[in-house]
């Protein structure tokens, strides 16, 4: 289990520090990248990178699904809109840290096919940047069972220029931010399906245009088939918020505490109700990513949130795509909040799962939940 317990600090840490890093001469291979996954990935199937803090057998995440409706409730940020959105932001953390802030954002989405936009935290290590990286697997394994990747991906790829995207199993093996979104769907809904894809650094203007492509490609598969925003496929965005500590170099109200932790999530609030909510726009998207990045230098963190390119990315995506379709673009409205010291962690260890990273008032992550509504 050695190999597989890859710390969501160290992600994260490395993340923070690629702002000085230039990529790796040599990239790690796959068979190295597969090495460290809990469950390898073998032929078209992908496979389980953290087997940790995210559930890898059925009992444990019908266990978890059911724990993460105790109470306490998590911080509510407005009333839960109706089933069936467009898109939602979601954290990926542990279970046992964020699982109460999944239970309230994931179950909204109601969608069969799903648009999985992810972090990739290592990107420096494996040279990537300015394109959108999808994977070449048939299927994710899952709790629960194989999550069908759904054909509108190659239908996307043949759309976009190739100078616009890359295929790499060892990208999609090394990253761990859209397993416990996809766990969950697949779950609630054993039929869905997925299209994931990763985000490496890009400049705004970059992640504008490759979304604007990828949107439209998306709305014009989804239009061949007669599927409409939220009903048929929803855009589904993975990201965590603020990383708060020295070791994520990250301590603008002081080395930690009470007072430093009510300061870094009311700063966070201000994002979810202020650029992440209302309808979605170039405009909204720059702002956030403006926020968390320097933007003339995007490797460099204002803020640590890992979601700096996905956010953006999936936003913009989100809104080309409403265009595309003739509909008015979807508007955000924030409907949960957490962090991973807040609240008790969910009662796993006993089944085998645990956190992949400290939790306390001088190392806390925050965990946004926002849904995005049709108009």
């Amino acid at each position: 289990m050695g190999n597989s317990l890859i710390l969501c600090a160290a992600f994260c840490a490395a993340a923070v520090l690629a702002a000085q890093a230039a990529p790796d001469p040599a990239p790690p291979t796959l068979e190295a990248t597969r090495g460290a996954m809990g469950i390898p990935s073998r032929g078209d199937l992908r496979g389980q990178r953290d087997i940790v803090g995210f559930a890898s057998r059925a009992d444990q995440m019908a266990r978890v699904w059911d724990l993460s409706a105790a109470p306490p409730a998590p911080e509510l940020l407005g009333p839960r809109p109706a089933p069936g959105v467009a898109g939602a932001i979601c954290p990926h953390d542990d279970y046992l840290y964020a699982g109460r802030i999944y239970r309230e954002v994931l179950p909204l989405v109601k969608a069969r096919t799903v648009v999985l936009v992810g972090v990739f935290h290592k990107y420096h290590r494996y040279g990537a940047r300015d394109v959108v990286a999808f994977d070449p697997y048939r299927a994710w394994r899952s709790p629960d069972g194989e999550i069908r990747v759904s054909p509108l991906r190659d239908e996307v790829l043949a759309a976009l220029p190739a100078g616009d995207v890359a295929r790499d199993p060892a990208w999609a093996d090394s990253e761990h931010s859209l397993e416990a979104i996809a766990y969950w769907l697949k779950h609630q809904d054993p039929a869905v399906e997925i299209l994931p894809v990763l985000l490496p650094s890009a400049s705004f203007g970059r992640l504008e245009a490759l979304a604007g492509g990828f949107g439209s490609a998306l709305a014009a598969a989804m239009a061949r088939r007669g599927w409409t925003l939220g009903r048929d496929v929803a855009i589904v965005i993975s990201s965590d918020g603020i990383h708060y500590g020295a070791d994520f170099h990250h301590t603008p109200f002081g080395e930690g505490g009470v007072s430093a932790f009510q300061k870094a999530m009311d700063r966070d609030r201000r994002l979810l109700r202020g650029p992440l909510a209302g309808p979605v726009s170039a405009a909204r998207a720059r702002a956030f990513f403006e926020a968390v990045v320097d933007p003339a230098r995007p490797d460099t963190y204002r803020m640590p949130w890992c979601g700096r390119f996905s956010v953006p990315f999936g936003l913009m995506a989100l809104e080309a795509a409403s265009k595309a379709l003739g509909t008015p673009a979807p508007t955000g409205q924030p409907i949960a909040f957490g962090a991973s010291v807040d609240a008790p962690e969910l009662p796993l260890k006993p089944l085998g799962m645990g956190p992949t990273a400290p939790a306390n008032l001088y190392h806390f992550v925050s965990y946004p939940a926002v849904a995005y509504v049709n108009r």
